[in-house]
């Protein structure tokens, strides 16, 4: 198993030289993979630039003609992508290493989010200082800031580079070590669950009961990226079930807030088939940030501090019911075995009796809403006066899913 080397060797091919040498150094195998168009490079690639580019079906010559800077990155993108995939499929990567500016990390990030988790990704980055969320997406890519740029061996850049060697080296080296301890070994279903600080409670409870019935439980929290990347791990069919009891990004989608997972949440399990269960956990409220930045029209709703980076609103029985019509459209069109838990006791550890967000005529107006928009539909609905972190409420979710994943295997 190799290290793949990713990257434009005709800009960038002393640094590239310099981390081969040192991961060779550490025992590791290195495959270099070209993805420059400018001009040629003293560094002898394994696929060069030409390969990448036959990959995507475009012509290198052809690109280099055009000069058009976005469609060459676009292009040498997607030939890496197919190339990393290939080498992947056939057992030969053990992670990816990649140097750049802004075009050559937006090559890597292509790459890097088309192979799968687990196998370990570093891009050392000039952009690594910033906004991040375009590179990184859902995967788990580990991001090193260059400091300096990414132009020649110097005192900073040989330290830095000289970390992500040692780096990419370790890493490379434990997942190796890993598949072959772990080769044809069983692994248990995998669930996923979604979880907030307000519904740890829950979560905690129905994990240790998937646990007892033999799954492993995936918990994601729902604070955006681990929605989308929730739904993106379904969509590729890693889940035999899902329990979705935290929905509140549709809350942060619909009303406006910070945390939203964007218009697809809830929606690749359904589309897939596979077996969920879902709840209302944190529809009672979106998500801000520090309490000065919260949008001056709801600067006079009920706000909560849930620390100095958060801020909590309460969700109106008015925009309790956009968010409650939408989540159950979207239930309406699961494909799959599946069902709605509704917990009439408060739909949060702040919303209960006594406490903070408890509001009943807004809990009303959102769960009316989603049993309208379900009605008609094969979803069930095990309706309880509980709330939602009650241990009862949470172990019959799960035992619940545990029913409908058996019945649909």
């Amino acid at each position: 198993m190799a290290i793949m080397l990713l990257g434009t060797f005709d800009t960038k091919g002393e640094e590239y030289a310099y981390v081969r040498d040192l991961i060779v150094e550490c025992g590791g195998e290195v495959v270099l993979v070209d993805t420059g168009v400018l001009g040629t490079s003293s560094l002898v690639a394994d696929v060069d630039s030409a390969a990448v580019a036959a990959a995507a079906g475009a012509d290198l010559a052809g690109l280099r003609r055009r000069r058009d800077r976005g469609v060459a990155l676009e292009a040498m993108a997607a030939g890496a992508a197919i190339i990393a995939e290939h080498l992947h499929a056939q057992g030969r990567l053990s992670g990816v290493l990649a140097l750049g500016g802004s075009g050559g990390s937006s090559i890597a990030a292509t790459v890097m989010q088309a192979l799968p988790v687990g196998l370990p990704k570093l891009l050392v980055s000039t952009m690594a200082g910033g906004d991040v969320l375009p590179y990184v997406g859902t995967t788990d890519m580990t991001l090193m800031y260059s400091v300096v740029d990414v132009a020649g061996i110097n005192s900073i850049s040989r330290r830095v580079l000289g970390n992500a060697a040692a780096a990419i080296a370790g890493m490379s080296g434990a997942y190796a070590s890993r598949r072959s301890n772990h080769a044809g070994a069983q692994d248990k279903p995998l669930v996923a669950a979604t979880m907030f600080g307000v519904t740890t409670p829950a979560v905690d409870t129905a994990r240790r009961r998937l646990v007892e019935l033999g799954y492993e439980v995936l918990v994601f929290h729902a604070t955006g990226s681990g929605g989308r990347t929730m739904e993106n791990l379904a969509a590729d069919g890693h889940f035999a079930g899902v329990l979705d009891l935290t929905t509140t990004e549709i809350a942060d989608e619909v009303v406006g807030g910070v945390l939203s997972a964007g218009p697809d949440r809830l929606t690749a399990a359904a589309k897939a088939g596979i077996p969920q269960v879902v709840s209302l956990g944190a529809l009672d409220m979106v998500n801000f940030g520090p309490k000065d930045t919260v949008p001056a029209r709801f600067r006079e709703r009920n706000l909560l501090v849930h620390n100095e980076t958060v801020t909590l609103m309460r969700t109106s029985a008015v925009e309790a019911a956009r968010v409650g019509a939408v989540l159950g459209r979207k239930l309406a069109t699961a494909t799959g075995p599946t069902a709605l838990f509704v917990p009439r006791g408060g739909l949060s550890a702040v919303d209960v009796d006594g406490g903070p967000f408890w509001d009943p005529a807004a809990d009303a107006a959102c769960i009316d809403a989603v049993l309208d928009a379900v009605a008609g539909s094969h979803v069930e609905v095990i309706d309880s006066d509980q709330d939602i972190n009650s241990t009862a409420f949470a172990t019959a979710a799960a035992e619940h899913l545990h029913r409908l994943i058996r019945s649909a295997s």
